[in-house]
């Protein structure tokens, strides 16, 4: 069993016993989301950083905001860079054109010499003391994202691969563990009740042991098992019948006894292909170590099993735009800025970057989507918004 480690005492850890006790404080969040703010500074220091928070954006609506936070960062410039900044942010736009789990630092957007004239670099983040930051995502929907942000001061330099190597160690199991919070709302369970609290959830919830033995179903479960289309129980053991999900969740299952780090980053969210050709989406969590430990061991399961049908994954209008014409995560931002902001002047002032560099954008983006004008290309951004969009 993992015990409770203190930030000071974790850091004196070699590395790999620093991951090990880290990844189980991770998936402890998943029952107790109060334990995110002292887990975030084991990961900060892990990663490697000044400042750190698990926060959220819409990239249509310009808004956004933080789930936790933790480090030194002063709340006035939080708050103002969701007042204000957001728009002006490199990440903003470029977020729906980068692989979720993959950690992107600011340098990966812009070039350090054009990153130090923007103005969200001299007006928010030099007075900080910041000069990068890596940006994990960890889910995204048609016009928003969650994400995981580490900020760095001079004291830890630029990010480098160092930095991004010990970011893909953990972020799989940041984003197991928060997708599992969105499914199902723990907040109110305990670990004593686990399994009769989550009997009133819509996913159906499966306590099993490692040999995937069913020990225990919630009632949206036992509808499941009824209906036989995306599971079924074979002697007494969980069974999907999409194979290839079958057999992802058994390798899960089997190593579950191992510990949390054994568990690994493949399988965070399972896909599985029911028989009447609906998609669901499956969910691990380990109960054999950390708080979640007297969650399993009431029941004598090694993991709960969390499965709900997924939602439909439409691309995102910048998405889809960056894919149809092969744009460049800067083009794609310089087009938006383009049809939100106006000339080329004023892209430049809003983006904080020479005229001549909008202008060096602009042209490439002309010559990709086949058009002369900027109407041309608020037209074609236009094609692409949701005729529901309001």
């Amino acid at each position: 069993m993992v015990q409770e480690v203190g930030l000071r005492a974790w850091a004196a850890m070699h590395e790999t016993e620093r991951l090990s006790v880290l990844i189980g404080d991770i998936y402890d969040t998943a029952l107790d989301p109060a334990r995110w703010v002292p887990v975030l500074g084991k990961i900060r220091e892990f990663i490697g950083g000044w400042a750190i928070a698990l926060s959220w954006k819409d990239a249509v609506a310009k808004r956004g905001g933080c789930y936790f936070t933790e480090g030194d960062q002063d709340p006035f410039y939080r708050q103002v860079y969701f007042d204000k900044y957001i728009k002006l942010d490199p990440f903003t736009m470029t977020q729906f054109v980068v692989d979720v789990e993959e950690p992107k630092s600011f340098l990966d957007v812009l070039p350090h010499a054009e990153l130090v004239q923007t103005r969200i670099y001299k007006e928010w983040a030099q007075p900080q003391g910041v000069v990068d930051a890596l940006m994990c995502l960890i889910d995204r929907s048609v016009t928003s994202v969650g994400f995981m942000v580490v900020f760095r001061n001079e004291r830890d330099g630029f990010v480098d691969d160092a930095t991004r190597r010990r970011a893909r160690l953990v972020i799989p199991h940041i984003r197991r563990a928060t997708l599992i919070g969105k499914v199902v709302d723990l907040r109110k369970a305990e670990a004593a009740s686990f399994a009769d609290t989550l009997d009133g959830i819509d996913a159906g919830m499966f306590l099993v042991d490692p040999t995937g033995r069913l020990v225990h179903a919630n009632a949206a479960g036992h509808a499941m098992l009824t209906e036989t289309d995306v599971l079924r129980a074979t002697g007494g053991h969980l069974t999907l019948n999409d194979p290839q999900a079958d057999q992802a969740l058994a390798e899960t299952f089997a190593t579950t006894g191992d510990g949390d780090a054994a568990v690994g980053i493949k399988g965070v969210a399972v896909p599985i292909v029911a028989l009447n050709g609906e998609r669901y989406v499956a969910h691990v969590l380990p109960l054999t170590s950390g708080a979640r430990r007297q969650a399993g061991a009431t029941y004598r399961a090694a993991a709960a099993l969390f499965v709900h049908k997924a939602a439909l994954e439409t691309p995102s209008p910048p998405q889809a735009i960056a894919e149809a014409y092969r744009l460049t995560a800067m083009e794609l931002r310089v087009l938006l800025a383009i049809v939100e902001v106006g000339g080329v002047p004023e892209v430049a002032e809003a983006l904080g970057v020479a005229e001549s560099t909008i202008k060096t954008h602009l042209g490439r983006i002309f010559a990709k989507t086949n058009s002369s004008r900027q109407a041309d290309l608020v037209k074609l951004v236009a094609g692409f918004a949701s005729p529901l969009a309001g």
